[in-house]
């Protein structure tokens, strides 16, 4: 994130309020964008290291100009506001809590979808247009931020559609979940869709059309990825663009990635998008993203993405920053940081529309209420989010998935499909930059497959007595990664009765992290820039 220094919206409390106020922006965690994971105590009772942190934290590559990211493998380099761990979620003992609760009980909850009425509305929707006043932050009657409308209703190629078969605009993805936390067997299932703004999905004139659609999201892929994506064939006349770069206009199969602007190699948007910024690396302008986290559901006996949602987050790109921008902004914030290592960053934002993470990204978010109906995130909770999306080295242009993206020359439905429609079961392992394979290098490092080492079922699934992945099951994981990443039903259904123990007490500012007991491998308190042990930072997957 940016380090933003005017119209703040920060006041600090020493104790939470007592009436629970969505629009107030006190914040009880002065540093609640650190997130937990960033206290794992990494060096062992035996004095070994444990690497975790290379997930997030590495070199970054331009135009996410995050400098000296990958030095946080190193060392805990907080500001004295945050070297008191304020997560006090993760040491709180569940375990009675979630015993007196039945498995009968906790499926039925997940299965208890929250985001549509009985008729197919969305609830959010139809409550948002009838603004309740405690989410009325200015006063206006009128709700300022995002209003979902994604109905979850996919086609064979991912594209969402209303009731009336209208395109919504949103398009799902199937991604390699991020090693780690977003890992289904530490908690949440989870989903991502895209969503172009008009002028990339229609004709010169306005007409929508799902061709020019179609081939600028390759376009973005090309530019995210820096490498050619195959395509349905193309009719390059039509469209007036020569996307495989052979010199003619034919019919394309791929979109060549070749954008160097200062030797003469440009790229162009097709449609009404045509001289639109593009850039390597950067989403187009308007471009949105929903993400929605969820419980577990294996009353089928299979583990699937719950009706019952925790959270829908939402992105939109409202501002286009050039290479040179995204620069001069990373330098100011090195800057800062060296001249004065313990001032915390601060945001501007609001209840309705979210918070900005000097990128040019606007986040906002909806969570459970204690009842587990869906409600604004308040600006502490949200603050929670912009650490990562902007504030770390792996990745592109402040987004994680969709770099993680299947690829469309050899997955499914060349990647765009929603896990409804495909599970992410017998999805084969990807490899990363240099050779290695991902999933399995994080076991390695980590020893474990999660950062806080938390999650005994992973252990003693992939690793022996010495700490070492078993053989046999590297093997299954290289064709099949969920034999690492699905939990059992008995877990799945443990850390669902967990979180929603978090749920009832909306204690959302002390942590979100499904967990059933102490967890152990966690720093109370740290040094400043205390050594993690690791010696050496290990490279991003990606690049």
């Amino acid at each position: 994130m940016r380090r933003i220094t005017t119209a703040l919206a920060l006041t600090l409390a020493a104790a939470p309020a007592a009436a629970f106020d969505l629009k107030d922006k006190t914040l009880t965690n002065p540093t609640a964008y650190i997130p937990s994971q960033c206290y794992t105590a990494t060096i062992d009772a035996e004095g070994e290291a444990h690497n975790p942190c290379s997930t997030c934290h590495v070199r970054s590559r331009a135009p996410n100009y995050i400098i000296g990211d990958a030095g946080l493998q190193l060392e805990y380099a907080f500001p004295k506001p945050a070297l008191t761990n304020p997560w006090s979620n993760l040491f709180v003992d569940r375990t009675e809590a979630i015993a007196a609760v039945p498995d009968a009980e906790i499926d039925a909850y997940v299965a208890q979808g929250n985001y549509f009425d009985p008729d197919g509305t969305i609830t959010l929707a139809r409550v948002l247009n009838d603004l309740p006043p405690e989410w009325d932050e200015d006063g206006d009657g009128e709700w300022a931020g995002y209003v979902p409308d994604c109905h979850f209703n996919f086609d064979a190629e991912g594209f969402d559609h209303a009731p009336d078969g209208t395109p919504t605009g949103w398009r799902a993805f199937a991604y390699v979940p991020l090693p780690g936390g977003f890992w289904p067997t530490n908690g949440s299932t989870d989903d991502v869709l895209i969503r172009l703004a008009d002028p990339f999905r229609t004709t010169e004139d306005g007409t929508y059309d799902r061709e020019i659609y179609k081939v600028n999201l390759a376009i973005t892929e090309a530019l995210i990825l820096r490498a050619d994506v195959t395509i349905d064939p193309a009719d390059e006349t039509r469209l007036g663009v020569d996307l495989d770069k052979d010199g003619t206009l034919g019919t394309a199969e791929r979109v060549a990635y070749d954008w160097a602007p200062l030797e003469g190699r440009i790229m162009s948007w097709v449609g009404a998008a045509k001289g639109e910024g593009l850039a390597a690396g950067l989403f187009p302008l308007g471009t949105e993203f929903l993400h929605t986290v969820r419980y577990i559901d294996v009353s089928s006996g299979e583990v699937a993405m719950a009706p019952r949602i925790k959270e829908v987050r939402y992105g939109v790109k409202t501002l286009w920053q050039s290479y040179a921008d995204l620069e001069v902004g990373g330098l100011l914030e090195a800057k800062e940081r060296a001249d004065f290592p313990d001032r915390i960053a601060m945001f501007e934002g609001s209840l309705e529309e979210g918070i900005y993470n000097g990128m040019g990204w606007r986040y906002q978010a909806f969570i459970e209420d204690a009842e587990g109906d869906l409600r604004p995130q308040s600006f502490e909770e949200t603050v929670f989010c912009m650490g990562c999306h902007g504030g770390v080295g792996v990745t592109d242009d402040a987004a994680f998935a969709f770099p993680r993206k299947l690829p469309a020359d050899s997955a499914h439905a060349r990647g765009w499909y929603h896990w409804t429609q495909k599970s992410l079961a017998g999805t084969p392992e990807p490899f990363r930059a240099d050779g290695r394979r991902e999933l399995l290098t994080y076991l390695e490092e980590n020893g474990a497959g999660d950062e806080f080492r938390n999650n005994s079922e992973v252990i003693q699934r992939f690793l022996d007595a010495r700490g070492e992945v078993r053989p046999e099951a590297a093997a299954a994981l290289k064709d099949d990664i969920s034999v690492l990443l699905f939990p059992s039903a008995e877990r799945a259904r443990t850390l669902n009765k967990a979180y929603r123990e978090i749920v009832r007490e909306q204690s959302y500012i002390k942590g979100r992290d499904a967990v059933a007991a102490p967890a152990q491998n966690v720093h109370r308190e740290v040094e400043p820039n205390q050594p993690t042990g690791v010696e050496q930072p290990t490279p991003a997957s990606l690049w």
